[in-house]
């Protein structure tokens, strides 16, 4: 899905942008006074992209405006799901692990990711834990969220994160190496009362 994201990302933007420089280009010429093609619409200064009568030809019609604010609509909505896309695409769909026989095999990056929190969930002190996987699937890395139980120590928590979790995540991936980024966060607590 990724690399489909990544191709589909590629051409619109490449297509945006030659369509953005050749009709800028082009008004930008016109309106600089360079002799353009006789198909160009707009051929001089003090020429404008649509005319009052552009403007007001289809004005009566009853299928204008609706047909107009539902290409608007279409456009809005899809230019929210790319966004969207974009803000998503930060995660590792699949790892590949060393099978041993030169083609490999692919791990779903949720099942590590599942993996990984759960076994961080069970480290003293730790409350919650958050894993994402992210970088390619050959060299990935994690980023990792605690939620801290207000007795825990940091120290020790990360050292057993370090040694246990990602290292058994690493082992049984066949990975060289599992970078991580650790977040820790407090547990909010009320203030004991003392007597």
């Amino acid at each position: 899905m990724n690399g489909v994201l990544r191709t589909v990302n590629r051409v619109l933007l490449g297509l945006a942008g030659l369509v953005l420089i050749a009709v800028g280009g082009a008004v930008l010429a016109a309106g600089l006074g360079a002799s353009l093609p006789s198909w160009w619409p707009w051929d001089g200064k003090h020429d404008v992209l649509l005319s009052e009568a552009d403007r007001d030809r289809w004005r009566d019609d009853g299928w204008w405006w609706p047909t107009v604010i539902a290409v608007l609509a279409v456009l809005v909505v899809l230019a929210l799901w790319w966004l969207l896309a974009q803000l998503r695409r930060g995660r590792l769909a699949e790892v590949l692990v060393d099978s041993g026989d030169g083609e490999g095999a692919l791990l779903r990056g949720r099942a590590l990711e599942g993996v990984l929190s759960g076994e961080a969930g069970t480290l003293d002190g730790v409350a919650r834990a958050q894993v994402a996987l992210r970088g390619r699937r050959s060299a990935p890395r994690a980023a990792i969220r605690l939620l801290m139980e207000p007795h825990a120590a940091p120290e020790q928590t990360l050292r057993g994160l370090a040694d246990e979790a990602l290292a058994h995540a690493r082992d049984s991936a066949g990975l060289a190496e599992l970078p991580a980024e650790v977040r820790l966060k407090a547990v909010k607590h009320r203030a004991e009362r003392v007597s």
